[in-house]
């Protein structure tokens, strides 16, 4: 129940790239959400990459296409039920994005031009199978760790 965006110039990721970034990125908020690297958890995240010409996106107030320098952009949206979202955490997903993107894409450090952001989704707006789903219907897949589900179920309930 978790989507990660990618959005770059076009050509700017590989195939190779996105198959790298398809796991990584994943794994980023995974580990987070869930409190490990659950693999049957896997199955409730999607990435998705998309790609854009310089004519269809400004920095500034100018076209890429037009700015006197190139420059390397990548956003990033990484959407999330609604659970136990400390700060925190929503800043290690963040942390743990930068990393992956970082190693993925071949860069030393990640540049001025790539943002990455965190939105959760409000219990009961969130929807999967032709019904609305809750994270709390999810707490006993045993996808979560048990402090994890505990302290959801805990933020939930209050």
């Amino acid at each position: 129940m978790t989507t990660i965006t990618l959005r770059c110039l076009h050509g700017r990721v590989t195939t190779g790239q996105r198959s790298m970034l398809a796991q990584s990125l994943t794994d980023a908020v995974l580990e987070v959400e869930v409190g490990q690297l659950a693999t049957a958890a896997r199955a409730g995240f999607q990435v998705w990459f998309q790609e854009f010409d310089a004519t269809e996106v400004a920095i500034g107030g100018a076209l890429l296409c037009d700015q006197p320098t190139p420059i390397d952009v990548v956003l990033v949206e990484i959407v999330v039920m609604d659970g136990h979202w400390l700060d925190t955490d929503r800043a290690q997903v963040i942390r743990n994005t930068y990393a992956a993107l970082t190693a993925g894409l071949g860069c030393d450090k990640p540049p001025p031009g790539w943002w990455v952001t965190f939105q959760v989704i409000d219990e009961g707006s969130w929807g999967s199978r032709g019904g609305v789903m809750s994270i709390l219907d999810l707490l006993g897949t045993g996808v979560f760790t048990h402090e994890r589900a505990e302290a959801i179920g805990e933020a939930m309930r209050a």
